[in-house]
Formats: C-alpha cells, structure tokens, sequence
C-alpha cells in the first residue's frame, strides 16, 4: 500500500477590501442579484458573478422550487448563461456570496458538489483554470486559481476515455 498526499492552496482575504479590484467589483454585482434570489423555502439567498475573458461579467441567483431537486444554484445559473451567451469566452473567476435571512450568516460558502463538477466541465473545455472566490465566514473570501483545489480527483471526460 502506498499513501497518497493531495494538497490544495488557498488565499484568505480577511475583508473584501483586500480583493482584487475585479473581485471586489464581482462582489458588488453578486450583492445585487443575491437580492433577487428565489429562496422562500430555504431562506439562504446566493449571488454568483462570473468574470469572462472580455470583460463582461454575468450574474445569477439561486432559484429554488417547492420539488426541491428542481431549483438550481446561483454558480449553474451563471456558468451555464454565460456558456450560452457567450460561448468562445473563457470563464476568469467567479465569486459567490450568500446570505440567510434566519440570521448572521458566519460560516464557509463554497460551492455544492454540482456546481464543482459544472466548474470542472468549463475548466476542461477551455483548457485553463477558473479563478473561484467565495466566503468564508461573515467578512472573510477564500479563493484559489482552479477548481481542482475544491475538487481532487474529480471526473471528467478524460474518465471515460480511461485516461489518467
């Protein structure tokens, strides 16, 4: 048996005044479209921002549905416009925020288990790394350049293909 070691970097940004200007500016247009969520069953509103290669920045919020598996995440809404509206750019960074209406949000925010495979597919099919910043507590971002940070090991057509 052998042990394997797989690690994974990230940058802690103690407020929002220490993100890039880029990302402070996704954060302001996430801000806006979190407002706009639907989320009356859950209350806990996500905004998502999506910087493209040209410069345009798309924005989506979490849209739920009273048959739960029918609603989709903030990051899939903005991944997937973008990859509709825009299909030759490629995807910089996108940050995701959140809020809960029950109270004091203070707790990591990252994203779900879809929408890091969503992620992945978009990093393989344009051959780079997607910068990913996210909450990490009531003040604080987390970020790293890739999601194979988030996602070790993670499946991808080279899987089908049987390629390592």
């Amino acid at each position: 048996m052998e042990e394997l070691i797989i690690q994974s970097r990230f940058r802690l940004y103690k407020n929002k005044t220490e993100l890039s200007a880029e990302a402070q500016q996704l954060f302001e247009k996430a801000r806006e479209v979190l407002k706009k969520a639907h989320a009356p069953y859950s209350r806990f509103k996500v905004g998502a921002a999506v910087a493209l290669q040209n410069g345009d920045i798309i924005c989506g919020n979490n849209q739920e549905n009273a048959a739960y598996p029918s609603g989709l995440c903030a990051e899939r809404v903005a991944l997937f416009y973008a990859a509709a509206q825009y299909p030759d750019q490629k995807i910089k960074s996108i940050l995701v925020i959140a809020e809960s209406e029950k109270g004091d949000l203070n707790c990591r925010v990252s994203p779900c288990g879809a929408c890091r495979q969503s992620i992945a597919e978009y990093e393989q099919k344009q051959g780079s790394g997607i910068e990913i910043i996210f909450m990490h507590d009531a003040e604080a971002f987390l970020s790293c350049q890739s999601i194979k940070d988030l996602l070790p090991l993670g499946f991808d057509s080279d899987s089908l293909e049987n390629k390592k």
